[in-house]
C-alpha cells in the first residue's frame, strides 16, 4: 500500500505553502491514498494543524488513518520519556489534528535505552487504555532498535527506512515484524529523492532543505538524508538502476514498487511537495510486480555500491 508521508508539509524541504500542502494531501486521497504520516516537531506542529485541517474539510467517515510521533522536541535523553510528558506531547497532537483519538502514535526515534524500557510501555500502554491513542508503534533508525520493539507485545508498528539504497532490514527485521504481527512502515523510500532519478552531480537544495543542512548529520542522524548513502555514490547506483525501470514508469514508481514488492510491508509512505508528485506515487500500487531479473540487479548494485559504506551502520 502506497501512503503519504506529511513531513514535508512541515518543514525541512524547502516552503511548501498551505495551499500547495492542502492540495497534496486532496489529490493522494483522491488517489486511493488511506494513510498519512506526520509527527509533532514537523514544522513545530504544523504538518499535523494542516491535516487537521484537511480532516475537517473532509468530514466524518473520511476512512483516512493518521499516524504521527513524539519525542522530539525535547533534549534526546531517556529521562525525558516518562509518562507525563508523554500526556503533554499527546494533548498537543490531538488538539493539531482535531481528534480525541489518535489513531497511531510512534515514538520518534528517541535514544536507544528507551526501546528496552518497560516503563515505556507500560505508559503507552494506559495510554490506551484511556484511549488517548487506538496504537502505538515506534520509528527507528537501527534494525536493532526495530528487533527490541516487535519484542514488546503491543507495539503494532515499526517505522524504518527501507528503500532500494537500504536493504538491511530485509535480513531480520521484516521476517521478525511479520511473525510477530506487527506492522512495517516503510520511510525515506525515495532516499530523500534520489531514487527519483532526477538529481545529478549539479543539483543543489536550498538552505533551509535537509539535504543541504544535514548532508554530513550535522542537525540529526545522517540516516534520514539520502538514506546515509553519499550524494556521489547514490547518484552511480541510480544510473544502473535505471535501466530496470519499465515501459511507462518513472524511476520512482520503480523505487516504490520494489519496496511494495518486500514480504512484511505494510505501507511505504513516499512524501510529496505537490500534486503531480503524490498521484505518481500513489500510482506505483498499480504497477506489476517486478521480476526475479529486477530484484536481482538491486541487490548486486547494492552489494557492489552501497553494502561496504551503510550495511553496518544501522
Amino acid at each position: 500500500m502506497v501512503g503519504l508521508g506529511a513531513w514535508q508539509l512541515g518543514a525541512d524541504w524547502g516552503s511548501v505553502s498551505e495551499d500547495d500542502a492542502l492540495a497534496v494531501l486532496a489529490t493522494a486521497v483522491d488517489a486511493g491514498v488511506n494513510f498519512v504520516d506526520t509527527a509533532d516537531v514537523y514544522g513545530d506542529g504544523r504538518s499535523e494543524t494542516l491535516i487537521g485541517r484537511f480532516l475537517r474539510e473532509r468530514g466524518p467517515g473520511h476512512g483516512i488513518t493518521v499516524a504521527t510521533k513524539m519525542g522530539r522536541r525535547v533534549a534526546q535523553e531517556a529521562a525525558n520519556y516518562h509518562v507525563d510528558n508523554f500526556k503533554a506531547w499527546n494533548d498537543r497532537s490531538r488538539a493539531n489534528l482535531g481528534v480525541d483519538t489518535l489513531d497511531l502514535v510512534q515514538l520518534h526515534c528517541p535514544p536507544t535505552e528507551v526501546y528496552a524500557d518497560g516503563a515505556v510501555y507500560d505508559a503507552l500502554d494506559a495510554m490506551v487504555d484511556e484511549k488517548r491513542i487506538a496504537a502505538y508503534g515506534v520509528s527507528v533508525e537501527t534494525c536493532d532498535q526495530a528487533l527490541t520493539a516487535i519484542a514488546r507485545p503491543n507495539v503494532a508498528s515499526v517505522q524504518i527506512i527501507l528503500n532500494a539504497l537500504r536493504l538491511k532490514p530485509l535480513e531480520r527485521v521484516l521476517p521478525a515484524a511479520a511473525a510477530a504481527g506487527v506492522a512495517i512502515i516503510a520511510r525515506v523510500p525515495l532516499a530523500s529523492g534520489l531514487l527519483s532519478g532526477r538529481y545529478d552531480e549539479h543539483t543543489t537544495f536550498s538552505a533551509d532543505d535537509h539535504r543541504t543542512y544535514n548532508r554530513h548529520g550535522e542537525a540529526f542522524d545522517v540516516g534520514e538524508t539520502f538514506s546515509g548513502v553519499d550524494f556521489a555514490t547514490g547518484l552511480a547506483a541510480v544510473r544502473r538502476l535505471a535501466p530496470l525501470v519499465p515501459e511507462g514508469a518513472t524511476m520512482a514508481q520503480f523505487a516504490l514498487r520494489w519496496i511494495i514488492d518486500q514480504p512484511g510491508v505494510s505501507v511505504v509512505i513516499p512524501g510529496a511537495r505537490n500534486p503531480e508528485q503524490a498521484r505518481a506515487n500513489a500510482a506505483a500500487a498499480d504497477l506489476p510486480a517486478l521480476l526475479p531479473d529486477q530484484l536481482r540487479v538491486v541487490t548486486e548494485v547494492y552489494d557492489d555500491l552501497i553494502r561496504p559504506q551503510i550495511h553496518d551502520r544501522w
